[in-house]
């Protein structure tokens, strides 16, 4: 065999193997890590937050929505729908997102790191590397700064995952969540260790040349509700029974002192009724006023009948017909405990929801 005949083949053999590594992804990447950014593959990745109750029974739960993307600069950014909390279990979710997120006021969390580019200029070679990262995380109205350590594994020239090496502690008081989880112990009538458990699996996939991920893709505003995991039209009398019920332990009905005027701030939890009224289309709802017992007998019972009415006629000038609803005042006759403190006594400042047929 002549030289040029072997030159020829080792560079026809050269060609081939070429071809087959690009073909395969397996052409190595260049030391850029964020060369054009990366998109978050919401199918392949999972957020996970556990929760531990009576002591020893831990429930683990996840977000059906969640996006995310790394910038070409290494900025990242993960959004996670908050009404799209998924427990497997319907009444549950409706919980989590009422008493606990409170998800009409606070409809999205964000996780955001700035990665630095040269930690992880190697990871084309070691395709896997573990790193600290200074995340900044924000929940329910609370913004606080946490480090935590990553794997971050590169599958391919075109997809990468980024995974929680150890759960990650989340105390709720640090996120006012404490109010949220009172509520939650005393619908569900059990002990709520005072922390989450969070742990996650993302994965992104290299954006094309020339289309960079930007940022503000990420920034639009979803309206409360839309991601919630439950039926969608009417619901049945069991899933309008348990919202109304759940409804009623949220306070977040505001009136001035003395007052019927309802507050701006009522309006989200407002909104919220109004669509579970309207897809409970058979049912006739009860809708009860109660005070404290600042004041006397008459005046608050009179309060009482003004606040429930005044709930009444928002639900009717947004649709809802008036003889689908039982206006009650009830006073101070029904406190749900003693009026023996300031945080008592708003408690039993309250309008409930209730089936009557």
């Amino acid at each position: 065999m002549t030289r040029i005949l072997k030159t020829r083949i080792k560079a026809l053999a050269f060609y081939v193997l070429t071809s087959l590594l690009a073909a395969t992804g397996a052409v190595a990447q260049s030391a850029d890590p964020f060369e054009n950014g990366w998109m978050l593959d919401p199918e392949a990745s999972e957020l996970r937050f556990m929760s531990i109750k009576k002591g020893n029974v831990a429930e683990t739960s996840t977000f059906a929505t969640i996006s995310g993307l790394i910038t070409e600069d290494g900025k990242a950014q993960i959004r996670v729908l908050m009404d799209s909390v998924d427990t497997k279990v319907d009444l549950r979710n409706v919980r989590m997102r009422f008493l606990f997120f409170e998800t009409f006021l606070h409809p999205e969390a964000t996780i955001t790191v700035n990665l630095d580019p040269e930690v992880l200029q190697d990871l084309h070679q070691t395709r896997r590397k573990l790193i600290d990262v200074t995340y900044v995380l924000s929940l329910h109205g609370v913004t606080v700064e946490k480090t935590a350590e990553v794997a971050v594994t590169l599958i391919s020239n075109d997809r990468v995952t980024v995974s929680a090496t150890t759960p990650i502690a989340v105390t709720l008081a640090e996120h006012n969540l404490e109010e949220g989880r009172g509520k939650l112990q005393e619908a569900a009538n059990v002990d709520i260790a005072p922390l989450g458990i969070v742990s996650f699996d993302f994965t992104f996939n290299r954006s094309s040349p020339g289309t960079p991920p930007d940022m503000a893709a990420l920034t639009n505003v979803v309206a409360p509700g839309a991601a919630a995991l439950e039926t969608k039209g009417n619901l049945n009398r069991e899933a309008c029974v348990g919202r109304f019920e759940i409804l009623s332990r949220t306070g977040n009905i505001y009136f001035n002192t003395g007052s019927a005027r309802l507050d701006a701030k009522s309006t989200p939890l407002l909104d919220n009724l109004y669509d579970i009224v309207n897809r409970c289309p058979e049912l006739t709802i009860e809708i009860g006023g109660h005070t404290d017992s600042d004041g006397s007998d008459v005046a608050n019972q009179r309060l009482s009948e003004r606040r429930a009415a005044a709930v009444g006629s928002y639900l009717n000038e947004k649709g809802i017909p008036a003889d689908r609803m039982r206006v009650v005042g009830y006073g101070e006759e029904r406190p749900l405990v003693d009026n023996t403190s300031p945080n008592n006594k708003a408690r039993n400042r309250r309008i409930e929801f209730s089936v009557i047929n």
